[in-house]
């Protein structure tokens, strides 16, 4: 190979390399790669765009991020691991993180939260940034912003109304330790499938529901097969976008600084989204001919999966559990 050739070979692999840096007009620029597991039409996908932009404009194009969706570059698990091992540099999350630290749970434990706002107090608070603190010091990543994700809802073929009415009901459960329990305690009879597959066990009679929040169960069809959606909102929880600690401190004080300004912007963004997308998410399932089961006995769910909970739950995630509870009830 000439020379000449050699080097334009090398260079485009040195750009393809994660984070890496190139010489644009005397201006070194850094490259970081997002790997996240939602289609382009989702709002963290939107939510990422809004967050890529903004970097590039207060870095004045120092910094870029490339987005790949629907997990181009591997699944969640296998994301953060190359985030650690500098092949990524940014990621969306979320209680998967307990698999490196464990107060993450508290991510997504059911029935921690009376409201959005409440989550929301809990998040921006103490509890939330300890959370974010651990994540940093034991998952070696930085949470950037949250972007909320609405309550997971119980579907099904025929109403239902409290813990009664799920003895022996199977249902599919993603693979979270933590959701199997609750809902064996519960009474029902949980199993793990794959999303992809999910649809087609319902439509096949294999499982009777499953649980989901609204966007996923309209985006997955789930409406075409299940009549209802019985309003449990078992689980609130969040995720964030978040990026390599050793990413993020290899950039210079003032482009860390345009990263997290525009970090500040994109969370302004992603709650406005999930404001609008709340709304018409659940009018397009309505006029899909979805009935909604608001008559559901969350507090006898509650009890019902609070044995499985405190099992679950390590004694320091059981007593920051015991603070969200507290500060809920203060909100009633």
């Amino acid at each position: 190979m000439k020379k000449a050739g050699w080097l334009s070979a090398l260079t485009a692999l040195l750009i393809f390399v994660s984070g890496c840096s190139q010489e644009t007009q005397g201006e070194e620029v850094t490259t970081w790669k997002l790997n996240h597991f939602s289609d382009t039409s989702h709002n963290w996908h939107r939510t990422a765009e809004f967050f890529a932009e903004r970097v590039e404009e207060n870095t004045d194009g120092q910094v870029v991020i490339d987005i790949y969706p629907s997990g181009q570059l591997g699944d969640e698990t296998n994301t953060i691991n190359s985030i650690q091992y500098g092949a990524i540099d940014l990621t969306i999350t979320g209680e998967t993180l307990q698999n490196w630290t464990p107060n993450a749970i508290l991510m997504a434990t059911p029935y921690a939260f009376e409201s959005q706002e409440h989550m929301r107090r809990i998040i921006e608070g103490d509890i939330g940034r300890t959370i974010e603190e651990d994540i940093q010091k034991d998952a070696g990543l930085t949470p950037l912003l949250y972007i909320e994700r609405s309550p997971r809802n119980l579907t099904s073929n025929a109403p239902i109304h409290s813990p009664e009415d799920i003895q022996g009901f199977d249902m599919r459960v993603p693979n979270v330790p933590l959701f199997v329990d609750v809902w064996s305690e519960a009474g029902a009879n949980p199993q793990l499938i794959s999303l992809s597959e999910v649809f087609t066990a319902l439509q096949q009679g294999v499982i009777q529901g499953q649980e989901n929040p609204n966007d996923l169960i309209q985006s997955n069809g789930f409406y075409e097969v299940q009549d209802y959606i019985n309003e449990t909102e078992h689980v609130r929880s969040w995720i964030y976008i978040t990026v390599g600690n050793e990413q993020m401190e290899s950039l210079p004080e003032d482009q860390q600084q345009g990263v997290l300004e525009a970090a500040e912007d994109a969370q302004e963004f992603a709650r406005e989204l999930y404001e609008e997308d709340v709304e018409t998410v659940e009018n397009t399932l309505r006029e899909e001919g979805v009935q909604f089961n608001e008559d559901v006995d969350q507090e006898a769910f509650r009890e019902a999966m609070i044995p499985a909970i405190e099992e679950n739950l390590e004694p320091e995630q059981q007593e920051l559990y015991r603070q969200i509870l507290e500060e809920g009830e203060d909100e009633n």
